[in-house]
């Protein structure tokens, strides 16, 4: 008897932001719509919410969106579950994938230890996991549950149920980090994992590791469910917003920038994207680095002539 073939695994190519880069809500609002329009997969917003800089609350951001667009999917990249309550967060993400008839892909995380949020809301950094483990429990059971009593170190729920559940019968819960503790936290609850600043080298040990214990634990993970972000330039090395981006890097993380953003022409941002395709990632968040509301509309419209009709060719997306 023939084996029936094997699916290759989808390739989408979404796109995010960190830092609001427009000087007015109707500039974000074109570059939602030039989103939408061009066949833009999805839309990630990072999450942040204590610091001068400007940052749209996830949240509020994707309930928006999901009122403003048709077709696009969006998430959030990541949430911080330390930050926040799981019931307030599972019912938060259930109305969304509700009223947007189930687009939403919730990607949650314990938050970075550096972090502003931490000293101004005077947070303990050390049960940022446990709390974390916990919170995705919770959220997971609200989801699919009638009922939810639970008893943990930092949560207590009687009988707590949410209503109307997500459209979604199993809500994407993409889950962020690279450490042994994200790991084994990715194969216990979620159903994809969105990589940071890990390099293709860097992805590919942990995403063999989290299908090791997904495995241990009994569960799957769909082989196009691992995904990356990567910042990204069209043009040359030496422009001005993406060394301000990648000095920046540098400062924060003390990395070499080079190994994190993807700076050049199409040819170059392909090839980074390859690269984590042979690693095993097929889910990709691209963010645009740019200068005012021109440039940012300008790279995103340049990006998707330029780089997703490529991908679209390049790797195309069987028929069911």
């Amino acid at each position: 008897m023939t084996e029936p073939r094997r699916k290759a695994p989808k390739v989408s190519v979404g796109m995010g932001i960190m830092e609001l880069p427009f000087t007015s809500a109707d500039a974000f609002w074109r570059w939602i719509d030039l989103c939408e329009e061009g066949g833009v997969d999805s839309i990630w917003q990072s999450d942040r919410l204590i610091g001068r800089t400007p940052v749209l609350e996830s949240l509020s951001a994707m309930a928006a969106i999901a009122g403003r667009t048709h077709r696009l999917k969006f998430g959030m990249n990541v949430v911080s579950l330390a930050f926040r309550d799981p019931v307030l967060l599972a019912k938060q993400c259930a109305t969304i994938d509700y009223l947007s008839n189930g687009r939403l892909l919730p990607a949650l995380g314990i938050g970075s230890p550096m972090g502003a949020e931490w000293k101004a809301l005077n947070l303990n950094t050390k049960t940022r996991g446990q709390r974390a483990d916990e919170a995705l429990e919770i959220i997971a059971r609200l989801w699919r549950e009638d009922s939810v009593t639970y008893e943990g170190r930092h949560f207590h729920l009687s009988g707590a149920s949410i209503a109307p559940r997500p459209v979604q019968a199993d809500l994407p819960m993409w889950i962020g980090g690279s450490s042994e503790a994200a790991i084994r936290r990715t194969a216990r609850y979620g159903t994809g994992w969105q990589a940071g600043a890990e390099t293709p080298a860097e992805a590919k040990r942990i995403i063999a590791a989290i299908k090791t214990a997904t495995a241990e634990e009994g569960r799957t993970i769909d082989e196009d469910h691992y995904g990356v972000n990567i910042p990204f330039r069209l043009g040359a090395a030496d422009d001005p917003a993406i060394q301000r981006a990648m000095e920046a890097y540098r400062q924060y993380s003390g990395r070499d920038p080079a190994d994190y953003f993807a700076v050049g022409d199409a040819a170059a941002i392909l090839d980074r994207i390859a690269a984590y395709i042979d690693a095993g990632a097929y889910k990709f968040v691209l963010r645009p680095t740019a200068s005012g509301d021109e440039d940012m509309m300008a790279q995103t419209t340049r990006f998707i002539d330029e780089v997703i009709s490529k991908v679209a060719a390049r790797w195309p997306r069987e028929q069911s």
